[in-house]
């Protein structure tokens, strides 16, 4: 299996959360040029950088792919992460996951699993913890639905004022039809207005939340 590389905007950050701490950053894709793990700790202890310090800061890179998410006419309702591990994580570990988890989304959720499958679960929020042919994978989701159900329900309303108009307009009433249109635009309005600007700011911060959760993850596996 080729040795990860790692560009030269990912050593940048890589150097710089060894020796300040940054949180964790989306990056793009690994390249086929670059350095591997083994030779940026080469250089970090020329420079005084513990070794340590180095992996810690390499394994807060995101890449780009894992984070994920849906849209609804443009806005994201749903937000989602995943991370990869070389190993099968202890009971201890699962059950330290989720009293992290439980902390960090102020939800208690319920526990279950089967086989090498083990699952927490709050309503749309969701920890999967999967087997892989090398380890396991954690899948971390959540859905808005009730802004979900609001943009549905926006999106209803315009197309009710559309066909008043429309109707209105084939039987030569449209001037009487015009009140029932204009309340129909403006719960329209009222919902993609709403939406729009709380969506993007609840998105932001469950990635937040997910992107921590995995990092620390990553540390202690």
């Amino acid at each position: 299996m080729n040795e990860r590389r790692y560009s030269d905007e990912e050593v940048a950050a890589i150097f710089g959360r060894a020796t300040e701490g940054a949180s964790s950053t989306p990056v793009g894709e690994p390249q086929e040029d670059g350095l591997t793990l083994a030779e940026l700790q080469d250089i970090g202890r020329e420079v005084g950088i513990a070794p340590t310090a180095i992996a810690a800061a390499a394994r807060t890179l995101v890449p780009a792919a894992a984070q994920e998410g849906g849209t609804f006419l443009g806005l994201p309702v749903s937000v989602g992460r995943t991370v990869n591990f070389d190993r099968k994580l202890t009971e201890d570990e699962w059950e330290q996951l989720v009293v992290e988890l439980r902390e960090v989304f102020n939800a208690r959720g319920t526990m279950s699993g089967s086989g090498g499958f083990r699952q927490w679960t709050n309503g749309n929020l969701q920890a999967l913890l999967e087997p892989t042919p090398t380890g396991q994978r954690l899948r971390l989701r959540t859905t808005n639905g009730q802004f979900r159900r609001m943009l549905g329900a926006g999106t209803a309303a315009l197309g009710f004022a559309g066909v008043i108009a429309v109707s209105s307009a084939g039987a030569g009433g449209f001037a009487s039809a015009l009140p029932g249109v204009a309340t129909a635009l403006a719960v329209s309005a009222f919902f993609f207005a709403n939406s729009a600007l709380r969506l993007p700011k609840w998105a932001r911060r469950r990635r937040e939340q997910m992107d921590a959760i995995a990092a620390r993850l990553e540390e202690r596996v």
